[in-house]
């Protein structure tokens, strides 16, 4: 396992794995070695020509020969490739000198939807400052901004000067509006899916040593669970925006540029992104403080239960979320939330039970992967890990409620919204 941090971007550094998934960087070292295996002059040539056509400026002006062309990734998912102009050229008309070409390689026809609607998003992040600036979108892949850039560190996604300033970018993400599904199903129908998938996994297709943690997770009626913890959410009403919803340390971006330090922080890996249930995103986001993925041995994180954010803190940045989102959706005409979802009492309770459905939604996400994905990570035990956390919440909740809900919204205490 690949581990995230301040040397993240350091020479030869490709590709690393996060919670057991393979994210390329929309960054690199442009010193790195190449990966040859993926480079042909056919390659070359292709990004040449969609460089001078979409580029245009200086780009027209040099041969495919002198342009520096690397390959950052290779994979049957993703391809990405470095494009630079030689350093005897400089842009004529602001046209940038050097861009990453990602090729999206053998997509099953099931994922044409998939890459269309991320192309649709990195248009819309690109258009607010919110993302990589996007230069052109072919069949087959798009341009992207070259952003020399570092992944966040777990202690520094706690550090709370920058979860303050994470919590005014995802206020801006919220505020979104976005060309997809209005509906929140992201949640419940990927959940189901994972069920579904996880009712046909025979035990001894499971790798041996990892057999009693699959029995253990197995044995468990998850689909009671889920059917229950729908009805426990839909107890507490939660606003429906644009969400992330997977905004942990290694999605969270650092430019190496001057400026203020919320211009240079960039969300990346939109690949969870849809329209959910505001509390979702800010609690799974509060989730990712208990795990660390850098751990160097199996199972490749280390679960920290006593790291989640501190009620002061909590409150701390939703205060400044609230903030934020209420002076951004004030430059809209999208119409604004009711009072009472707008204090911070209201939000913390309101993160604090969708933190239930952050520990679920993953569970049934590693028992998927545990079964399907190839790459070097404790599945199993990170399912097992997020079912603990959910079952001992769970119990919590129950604990301080007669009825299997949690509070009505009506016992929020009214609380203004502090300015940052």
């Amino acid at each position: 396992m690949r581990t995230v941090g301040d040397a993240a971007f350091a020479a030869n550094d490709k590709m690393y794995t996060h919670m057991g998934k393979e994210i390329s960087f929309l960054a690199f070292h442009p010193d790195s070695e190449p990966d040859e295996a993926y480079i042909t002059e056919d390659m070359r040539d292709k990004a040449y020509n969609i460089c001078r056509e979409f580029l245009s400026g200086t780009w027209k002006s040099i041969s495919s020969r002198d342009m520096v062309f690397k390959s950052v990734s290779g994979g049957l998912s993703n391809l990405l490739y470095y494009c630079s102009l030689p350093e005897t050229h400089t842009p004529l008309y602001g046209e940038p000198s050097q861009v990453l070409m990602r090729m999206y390689g053998q997509i099953p026809s099931e994922g044409s939807d998939t890459t269309v609607t991320e192309s649709v998003i990195c248009t819309l992040l690109s258009e607010r400052n919110l993302g990589p600036k996007l230069y052109g979108v072919f069949p087959g892949g798009r341009l992207e901004e070259y952003i020399p850039a570092r992944a966040l560190t777990l202690q520094q996604l706690k550090d709370p000067e920058i979860s303050l300033l994470i919590s005014k970018k995802l206020a801006r993400v919220h505020v979104l509006q976005a060309p997809l599904v209005k509906e929140p199903t992201w949640l419940f129908n990927n959940m189901n899916r994972w069920l579904k998938y996880a009712r046909t996994i025979k035990v001894d297709t499971v790798p041996i040593k990892q057999q009693t943690m699959a029995v253990k997770l197995l044995t468990v009626d998850l689909a009671a669970e889920v059917n229950w913890l729908k009805e426990f959410l839909a107890k507490t009403e939660s606003p429906i925006v644009f969400c992330h919803n997977d905004l942990q340390e290694g999605n969270i971006l650092f430019m190496d540029a001057p400026g203020p330090k919320e211009e240079n922080m960039v969300f990346i890996d939109y690949e969870y992104c849809a329209y959910n249930y505001r509390g979702f995103d800010i609690a799974n986001h509060f989730c990712e403080w208990m795990y660390d993925y850098s751990y160097p041995e199996h199972p490749y994180f280390k679960a920290l239960p006593g790291d989640y954010p501190s009620v002061e803190h909590q409150r701390l940045f939703i205060a400044r979320y609230l903030a934020t989102y209420t002076k951004c959706l004030a430059m809209t005409n999208e119409p604004k939330q009711p009072p009472n979802m707008c204090t911070v009492d209201y939000v913390l309770h309101e993160a604090r039970v969708f933190t239930l459905a952050s520990h679920l939604f993953w569970t049934l996400w590693s028992i998927f992967n545990a079964h399907t994905s190839k790459i070097k990570f404790g599945y199993w035990e990170y399912g097992q890990a997020r079912l603990d956390a959910f079952m001992e919440l769970k119990h919590e909740l129950l604990q301080k409620t007669s009825s299997p809900g949690p509070a009505p919204s009506t016992n929020c205490t009214p609380q203004r919204v502090a300015q940052p």
